[in-house]
């Protein structure tokens, strides 16, 4: 069955707001566990927009090995103030999996995939290091099937398939084109070799239709609408939601 990993990084931005420690983002990762969820994931930033790396450590501490751990972010972050770099960040606590993203202070979220034909030679020596840190590494990638066969090339062992314009197009009524570029570089991705995993604004409205085109997804990562849909319904009754529709493509 497709794993789901939970994005905590929310649970951070409503802790920031208050600048104390409340809600327990150890507590929340807890809950998503308990209620099934196979991974946590978190993508700290350099600015500590949400996520910080105190987070990371201690997440760290509070999942151990009980699921995987999943830290995203951009591998060319360098230190700044207490945000120790992204390299070193991952070498200090050991993720299962890293997933790379070429983001930015500027943008609100990450909202495209890397252009491997500009990134490529550079992120190689950096997955290789990952690697060495004994993490698997995804890239962030665009529905763009010309671009799954340098990810390959790159040494990572998955892409992340950036779903947001697939989910821009559910929301309007209209988004089989968007679907079928999913596919298309999911099954490219996977006649490569590579793993497949999917994430950016799923819901449990887009899930279903995605899964039912792309049932081999290793793993989808959601957090912004988890989230905000657990505001009403709860963590735990939420997380299995997700779960019961991963559950009926995989039946």
């Amino acid at each position: 069955m497709t794993r789901l990993s939970v994005n905590v990084n929310k649970i951070a931005v409503l802790r920031n707001s208050r600048g104390a420690d409340e809600p327990d983002i150890c507590a929340a990762a807890a809950a998503c566990i308990a209620a099934g969820a196979a991974g946590i994931t978190v993508h700290p930033r350099p600015d500590q927009r949400h996520i910080r790396a105190h987070d990371v450590r201690a997440l760290k501490a509070s999942i151990g090995n009980r699921v995987e751990y999943n830290i995203e972010g951009n591998a060319f972050a360098a230190a700044r103030g207490s945000y120790p770099g992204f390299l070193s960040l991952v070498a200090e606590t050991r993720p299962t999996q890293c997933t790379l993203v070429p983001d930015n202070d500027a943008q609100i979220t990450s909202d495209h995939g890397f252009d491997l034909r500009v990134d490529a030679p550079r992120l190689r020596p950096l997955i290789a290091e990952l690697k060495q840190c004994g993490a698997r590494v995804s890239l962030f990638i665009d529905a763009d099937a010309a671009q799954i066969e340098r990810a390959a090339d790159a040494g990572a062992d998955r892409v992340e398939i950036y779903t947001g314009p697939y989910a821009a197009a559910f929301a309007r009524g209209d988004f089989r084109r968007e679907l079928e570029q999913c596919v298309r570089a999911a099954e490219t991705a996977r006649a490569a070799g590579l793993g497949v995993n999917a994430g950016h604004d799923l819901s449990q409205a887009n899930l279903d239709s995605l899964m039912a085109a792309i049932p081999f997804l290793a793993e989808v990562s959601i957090g912004h609408a988890l989230i905000g849909e657990a505001l009403y319904a709860g963590l735990d009754a939420t997380v299995r939601a997700y779960l019961r529709i991963l559950s009926r493509q995989a039946a």
